[in-house]
């Protein structure tokens, strides 16, 4: 599991809060999403569990050890990680961009071709088409899928996502929400993913984290956020797709 406890980040010395006094756990193999508009903590968050930023106050644990007590390199090569900027090397070919994490951690070379191989057949690039091409081959989604291919290539136990396909088409976008879906359940994998697009929530949770202005509103199902906002701000924020949903169950 991944647990925060009373976590709080402050960038200027305590007079104004990113992240404020933040609670909460994330189960072994769920999909979290961490809900909320630009600025309310969520990508913080998110880097938090990685040590990318460094909380100001509370712990973190990840399966059961402090983040704080570990080596910040060897954390963030224990967790995968994809965002939506996807930083591929552009002078390195797909396999090599797939293959860093693993040569960084030691990997025989024969082990890390094979699993280069195994994780571009999982994102649906199959290696004899796309192991060669450079990343300005490929279109948007294609090198987002190298992105996730990257950082399930060392088998991480946990996936960090912040806002992966904001930048792709809807139709793109669609056909990876449910790609990344059903790869979740196959694989079994704990993910951390950060949007600020309801229905992009909805269709990916187990559960939701609502965020607004640094403070956790709510953590439940989709279906119990919908149907029992804690909060005038989660009522508020749900209150159009609830509507929606509705009418689109009306009208099956």
């Amino acid at each position: 599991m991944i647990v925060l406890d009373g976590v709080s980040k402050s960038f200027d010395a305590g007079q104004t809060y990113a992240v404020r006094d933040l609670s909460l756990s994330v189960n072994d193999g769920e999909t979290l999403v961490l809900l909320g508009s630009s600025g309310c903590g969520k990508t913080t968050t998110l880097k938090m569990i990685n040590r990318l930023i460094e909380p100001t106050d509370g712990s973190i644990l990840v399966d059961g050890r402090n983040v704080t007590e570990q080596h910040p390199v060897a954390l963030r090569r224990s967790i995968g990680y994809v965002f939506q900027g996807i930083g591929l090397f552009p002078h390195y070919r797909v396999d090599q961009n797939v293959e860093i994490v693993t040569k960084l951690a030691g990997w025989p070379a024969d082990k890390r071709r094979r699993r280069v191989r195994e994780v571009l057949d999982l994102v649906g690039l199959p290696p004899a088409e796309f192991a060669g091409r450079f990343p300005d081959e490929l279109s948007g989604g294609q090198r987002q899928r190298v992105g996730v291919a990257r950082a399930l290539a060392a088998d991480p136990k946990y996936l960090l996502m912040d806002e992966p396909f904001g930048a792709l088409d809807s139709i793109t976008r669609d056909s990876l929400q449910q790609e990344l879906k059903s790869l979740g359940k196959r694989l079994g994998k704990t993910i951390v993913f950060v949007t600020h697009d309801i229905f992009e929530a909805l269709t990916l949770a187990h559960r939701i984290a609502v965020f607004h202005e640094g403070r956790l509103q709510q953590v439940d199902a989709p279906q119990k956020i919908l149907a029992d906002p804690a909060t005038p701000f989660v009522r508020e924020l749900f209150a159009k797709p609830a509507r929606q949903l509705a009418a689109l169950e009306r009208g099956n």
